[in-house]
Order: C-alpha cells, then structure tokens, then sequence
C-alpha cells in the first residue's frame, strides 16, 4: 500500500475550525476501514472518527457534533472538518487505515498503515 499524508494541521483559537486532509492514493475505500487518530505526548493513542468498508461512521463521544469525517473519492482523500475546536483537541492527528478486505460486511482488522501526522494546536 501507498503511504498516507496527512496536512491542514495549525494552531487555531478556541472554537475556530480547522479541515485535515489525507492524501490515499492507491485505497480502495470500499475494502478498506479508515479513520483519523490522535495522540498527546505521555498519552495513549485515541480514534477520534473512523469510517468502515461500508461507509458507516463513529465518532468519539469528544467530538461528536463537532467533527466530520469523510472520503472524496474524485480526489482520493480522506477529509475531517474540525469545528468548534476546544484546547483539548491539541493533539498529532494522524490518518491510518487497515489491510482491507474483499467484503465491504468484513469487520475492520487491526490499523497496519499510518500517515506521519500534521499537528493541531488550539488554544484558550
């Protein structure tokens, strides 16, 4: 699989918006789960949207009304428009996505390809 490239990070007032784009050539959304992740130093790692094979989303209770993920297919990238950001959501955002599979009902399998993050830094 190719590589995955996260930008559109920055650092942004408190309830301003931010939009993170990963570039996915090569994926084939239909077989592959993927979503965006983000972690703080010293803390452990934390899905913040995924979107499966089916194009069914979940969110984090965190960001729920807040943030949306989606897939441009024409342009080959997955998008996640951060809105009212809170200094909480400072974090590395990184995209990542699985090894995929043939049936779009095939449950998502373990992250194995990650981008190399674009950080986000909102403050008070």
């Amino acid at each position: 699989q190719v590589h995955l490239a996260e930008s559109g990070g920055g650092s942004v007032q408190a309830g301003g918006s931010l939009t993170l784009a990963c570039s996915t050539p090569g994926y084939t959304y239909s077989r592959n789960c993927m979503g965006w992740f983000r972690q703080v130093p010293g803390k452990q790692r934390e899905g913040v949207a995924i979107i499966n094979r089916g194009a069914v989303i979940n969110y984090a209770d965190s960001v729920k009304g807040r943030f949306t993920i989606s897939r441009n297919t024409a342009r080959q990238s997955l998008i996640l428009q951060m809105n009212s950001l809170k200094p909480e959501d400072t974090a590395m955002y990184y995209c990542a996505a699985d090894r995929g599979a043939d049936s779009i009902w095939a449950p998502c399998a373990e992250y194995d390809f990650w981008g190399q993050g674009t950080q986000v830094t909102v403050s008070s």
